[in-house]
């Protein structure tokens, strides 16, 4: 009975996922007929995390504000999605384009945690942390592939969990302020277990490699 219920489960995700990327699709076909390219696209996204940092920063502890700027979080997300999709759907995709969108992706990151910090929502170690441990994260996975080991799906704290949490950490913290605060604690912690994943991942990787050569 139970294996009858988790298959029904894997069915109807199944079927969620396609409405999802049918949607995504359908919006990307959207953005490009009006001349949006992923670089623009990319752009759009890091003008919508500053904006969330600032809000963060400047309307404090108010609940509108942190709405706001969750609202605005998000947004910036779904353009880092969807500047992908519009990349791959029309065949855009570049060494180049892939350098810019992972590096206004860190500012972007940097930008929102700062404005935590900065709005007094977080503890300032905590958010420092956090801050280091999504730089590091990013980091790890791109020395790690240089050397040509691969880094996909290796930690528990992606880009997309780490705004997952802080979105609902936000959300949380418009009826129970202290929320916010155990989110970036949360964040900090994980990125950095992150890091540590993939160090670790490294390490077994290159030493495989020796033995076999």
């Amino acid at each position: 009975m139970s294996f009858d219920i988790q298959i029904t489960q894997l069915k109807l995700l199944t079927k969620l996922k396609k409405k999802v990327q049918a949607i995504l699709t359908s919006q990307a076909k959207a953005a490009h007929k009006i001349g949006l390219t992923p670089n623009i696209v990319s752009f759009i996204g890091l003008a919508l995390a500053l904006s969330s940092a600032f809000a963060y920063a400047v309307i404090q502890r108010q609940p509108l504000g942190i709405l706001l700027a969750t609202i605005l979080l998000l947004a910036s997300g779904f353009c880092d999605v969807l500047d992908g999709i519009i990349a791959r759907i029309y065949q855009m995709a570049s060494v180049f384009g892939g350098f810019l969108d992972s590096l206004l992706d860190r500012y972007a990151d940097a930008a929102v945690y700062g404005g935590v910090v900065m709005g007094g929502l977080c503890d300032p170690f905590w958010g420092l942390a956090a801050i280091a441990g999504s730089l590091l994260v990013s980091y790890s996975r791109a020395k790690a592939e240089a050397a040509e080991i691969k880094m996909e799906s290796v930690g528990l704290a992606e880009r997309a969990e780490r705004m997952l949490i802080l979105a609902v950490a936000s959300i949380a913290a418009i009826f129970w302020l202290p929320a916010l605060n155990l989110g970036i604690m949360l964040l900090a912690v994980l990125s950095n277990l992150t890091v540590l994943q993939r160090t670790v991942h490294v390490y077994n990787s290159l030493k495989q490699k020796r033995q076999k050569s």
